[in-house]
């Protein structure tokens, strides 16, 4: 998986938003952590209390009132939002591995269940929060990306959905979002 264009693509969104304030790093790892629980609730799987733990892969929603409903699936969009806080991370700090290529094998071994993956990405997060090297974000990338596989999506599927909701940021941007 080349990384290279999501980069390149987050970079136009970044030049866009504009937002260099000293407090800029604190919010792009709160920002991420916050996608991460959202992705984690839209799959739903770590609810042993609750009788639907199906996550929420492919539903119909009414997204403007009098317009026919639309199919969504709410965890690859989710999912991708988290992805774009990796991306700007590494854009923010790390701007050498912008052309990173991510084997998806790594990521997944020994990795016992999604409920694991998503407490090995709080942790690494954390951890790239108070040490922001080369290393520790390499590997919350791969933990990242191996997530999405672990959740059943393409590179294809992540790519398309990232460039959709990228797409949706840029008209946010537009309309003072």
């Amino acid at each position: 998986m080349n990384l290279k264009p999501l980069f390149e693509t987050q970079r136009v969104l970044r030049d866009r938003i504009r937002y260099n304030e000293p407090d800029r790093f604190r919010k792009l790892i709160l920002a991420l952590l916050v996608e991460i629980g959202e992705c984690a609730n839209e799959w739903r799987g770590f609810k042993f209390w609750s009788k639907n733990q199906k996550a929420r892969t492919h539903e119909l929603t009414y997204e403007r009132h009098g317009e026919p409903p639309v199919l969504k699936n709410f965890l690859l969009e989710e999912y991708v939002d988290g992805l774009h806080f990796v991306l700007e991370l590494g854009l923010e700090h790390h701007k050498e591995l912008t052309e990173y290529s991510y084997d998806k094998e790594i990521a997944v071994v020994n990795k016992a269940d999604v409920t694991t993956q998503f407490n090995l990405i709080f942790n690494k997060v954390t951890d790239y929060f108070t040490n922001p090297t080369k290393g520790n974000y390499v590997w919350m990338v791969e933990l990242y990306l191996g997530l999405g596989t672990m959740l059943g999506f393409t590179w294809e599927q992540i790519e398309q959905a990232y460039y959709d909701k990228n797409k949706i940021n840029h008209e946010r941007q537009e309309n003072g979002y």
